[in-house]
C-alpha cells in the first residue's frame, strides 16, 4: 500500500485533483452498473450482525437484479485485503443467489485490475456522499469535491448514472 501511495505525495492539490477528474471521466466510459451499501458501526450492538446484515442486503439486490446477473456466463468476485466480514458476505450471498459453478473468487491487490480501482473510486464517492450528510466531511472532501452541492452536482450525479 505504501507504494501506491507515495505516488501521489509529491503531488499538489491541484494535480492530484486533474488525475482525480481524468479517472471520473475514465469511470463515465465504462459499460459498468454498481450498486452500494452504507454502515455504521453505531448501528450494532452485536459484533456478528453487520455481517448478517451486509449478506442479507446483497442478497436481496442480487435477487433483485437476477436476470442482470445471469447474463453472464461467469461472476467474478474479486475482493482485495479489506474487511472480513465484507469478503464473508460477499462469498457467502453470491454463492446463495447465484450458481455455484458461475462464481469465481479472486484474491486481487488495486494495482492488478483497473475495475477493482474503478469500485473504490464509486465507493469513495458514495463514502463522501455519507460524510457530507452527516456533517462530517472534513477539509479534504472539500479540497477534491468541493461543497456538497458542487459535490452532488457533478461528482456524485457522473456516479449515480451507473447505478444498477
Amino acid at each position: 500500500m505504501a507504494k501506491e501511495l507515495s505516488i501521489f505525495v509529491d503531488e499538489s492539490i491541484k494535480q492530484r485533483k486533474a488525475m482525480l477528474a481524468y479517472f471520473s471521466s475514465f469511470v463515465r466510459r465504462l459499460p459498468i452498473s454498481y450498486t452500494t451499501f452504507v454502515y455504521r458501526r453505531s448501528q450494532f450492538e452485536d459484533p456478528a450482525r453487520p455481517m448478517e446484515r451486509m449478506g442479507r442486503d446483497i442478497s436481496s439486490a442480487m435477487v433483485e437484479h437476477l436476470d442482470f446477473f445471469q447474463s453472464f456466463d461467469d461472476v467474478k468476485v474479486y475482493y482485495g485485503n479489506g474487511q472480513d466480514i465484507v469478503k464473508q458476505a460477499l462469498d457467502r450471498s453470491a454463492g446463495k443467489v447465484l450458481s455455484k459453478g458461475a462464481v469465481r473468487r479472486r484474491k486481487t491487490s488495486m494495482t492488478d485490475y483497473r475495475l477493482e480501482q474503478v469500485a473504490d473510486y464509486l465507493c469513495t464517492i458514495e463514502l463522501a456522499l455519507a460524510k457530507y450528510e452527516a456533517k462530517e466531511d472534513g477539509e479534504t472532501y472539500n479540497k477534491f469535491f468541493g461543497g456538497i452541492g458542487s459535490f452532488k452536482r457533478n461528482w456524485l450525479k457522473q456516479a449515480r448514472s451507473k447505478r444498477i
